[in-house]
């Protein structure tokens, strides 16, 4: 067996994992349930397009946390990705203390969609999802939610981004480079 392959078995120190991850950089979207005074809202940056048929993308939450088992019980969540001038929503809603209900929705400008969820319309895109899938994945649950409705902004897009512990942006899109 070659060091390399006996350095694999054991696994990296959290630390060191979590400095690896920060040099890959994402979107930041918001994941609503409810709406209205049950309006329940968390920062994530983890989102992927899983499949195309039927249109499918999955989020990460916490095993333990508060909007996991609302999404469950309720089997519907929306997500909403964030443009650069979202930024202070992004840190806003990734704290303890985040405002719910009512008081979510108006921080957000938000409206009802049409799975009952909270939809940002200023938001780069939103999409609504009903819940395919929950499958536990360590300290986390992933999501798999089947779209059956979204928005996308009109315009040159201006993603909010995640990069090595904090928000940045990616440099806008000019005519000439596209």
């Amino acid at each position: 067996m070659t060091e390399t392959a006996t350095a694999l078995l054991s696994p990296p120190e959290t630390a060191a994992f979590r400095a690896a991850m920060g040099r890959f950089p994402t979107g930041v979207t918001l994941l609503t349930q409810g709406s209205g005074d049950g309006t329940s809202v968390i920062t994530l940056n983890s989102l992927t397009s899983v499949s195309l048929d039927p249109l499918l993308i999955l989020v990460s939450v916490k095993a333990d946390g508060r909007i996991r088992p609302r999404v469950v019980r309720a089997g519907s969540f929306a997500v909403n990705v964030l443009s650069r001038r979202h930024q202070e929503l992004g840190q806003e809603f990734c704290r303890p203390d985040r405002p719910a209900g009512l008081a979510a929705m108006r921080r957000l400008g938000a409206a009802e969609g049409v799975t009952g969820n909270a939809v940002v319309p200023s938001a780069e895109a939103y999409f609504e999802c009903v819940l395919d899938a929950a499958h536990p994945a360590g300290d986390h649950t992933l999501l798999v939610g089947r779209v059956v409705a979204l928005a996308a902004a009109d315009g040159n897009p201006d993603p909010l981004v995640f990069h090595q512990g904090r928000f940045t942006r990616l440099p806008l899109a000019t005519a000439e480079a596209a």
